[in-house]
């Protein structure tokens, strides 16, 4: 190999390193360890890999590598892959960042709302039997009725988030924030 060609190839390789580094860095937002983080980053760079690649390329024992592909196919940030004639699982990575972005986010917003919702709904309830009870004070009542309203007013936030979670499945949200806007 030519210089030239050496000094080109440690070129991207040290481009790549520095989107790895930088993906690698951020993937806490995805609630993944920097092993998991490490692991995505770079699988991006490659058309797919076999977890004794994984293995060999990061040097991750077994039970780490493992359980971040776990972590990684459950955000649906890695898929395994079928190769025809191979008995080995080979693991390819989401290269759609957008895609990445509405999965994960929609997770965590729909549980969000699940929890949320749920809770609010269950002290509502508590609330109205606090205020329809007879033996409740004035005082109390007022309390309860205030807590309900406070409440109701938060279910117009969880109502909103649900609509931004339709918005971005069904990709209405690319007719207001499309995708391809450049500066």
């Amino acid at each position: 190999m030519s210089d030239s060609t050496e000094r080109s190839r440690t070129k991207i390789e040290e481009a790549k390193d520095k989107v790895i580094g930088a993906i690698a860095e951020t993937m806490d937002l995805y609630g993944v360890t920097p092993a998991a983080a490490n692991l995505y980053a770079t699988m991006y760079f490659k058309d797919q890999m076999t977890l004794d690649e994984m293995r060999t390329e990061l040097g991750m024992s077994k039970p780490s590598m493992s359980t971040s592909v776990r972590k990684l196919q459950e955000i649906e940030m890695v898929k395994k892959t079928f190769t025809r004639g191979s008995r080995k699982h080979t693991y390819v990575a989401e290269k759609n960042f957008f895609r990445s972005f509405m999965v994960f986010y929609c997770q965590m917003w729909e549980r969000e709302i699940k929890m949320n919702m749920e809770a609010v709904e269950e002290a509502q309830e508590d609330f109205i039997n606090v205020i329809k009870d007879s033996t409740s004070t004035p005082e109390i009542v007022a309390e309860a009725k205030q807590y309900y309203d406070q409440l109701e007013e938060s279910k117009k936030y969880y109502h909103w988030l649900e609509d931004l979670v339709a918005s971005i499945k069904s990709g209405k949200i690319f007719e207001f924030l499309p995708k391809d806007q450049q500066d």
